[in-house]
């Protein structure tokens, strides 16, 4: 778990430190830095993630919980979901959010988008074929900080 804490580590200073951008396999993709409280523990957590904006309304994006095609949610799934809000940093801004999980066919078309321009998606579609529907969620803003 260490290595996975490491790595997170250092993607959110990279983040920082370089006004939203990150290289390694992120190289050039759109990322957000989640923030999200620990439904069970309280504990505030910060998990990097790929992110696709909205069509016709950018400041509302959308994230995906594939947890690189494991057959479960990441933990960051429940704690948002649980909690209805959290708050981004994308770019140089760190906003609140509000958080409304994908249905059906919204959520189809959304995540075919992103798999569409990033194959790790499709990817971890196929992996979790049979087991699970990788969740997709809106974060829309929900004031600035």
């Amino acid at each position: 778990m260490s290595e996975a804490l490491d790595w997170n580590a250092q993607t959110i200073a990279e983040f920082r430190a370089n006004d939203g951008k990150v290289g390694g396999v992120f190289e050039g993709a759109p990322i957000v830095l989640l923030h999200h409280r620990g439904r069970k523990s309280g504990r505030e957590y910060v998990s990097p993630v790929m992110y696709l904006p909205d069509d016709t309304k950018p400041d509302i994006i959308y994230v995906f919980a594939t947890r690189g095609g494991a057959p479960t949610n990441p933990d960051w799934y429940y704690n948002l979901t649980a909690a209805g809000d959290g708050r981004i940093e994308r770019g140089t801004r760190a906003y609140r959010v509000t958080v409304r999980e994908v249905p059906g066919a919204e959520r189809d078309r959304i995540y075919a988008e992103q798999a569409r321009r990033y194959a790790g998606f499709a990817e971890y579609e196929r992996q979790t074929a049979g087991v699970r529907t990788i969740p997709v969620l809106e974060l829309s803003p929900a004031g600035r900080e």
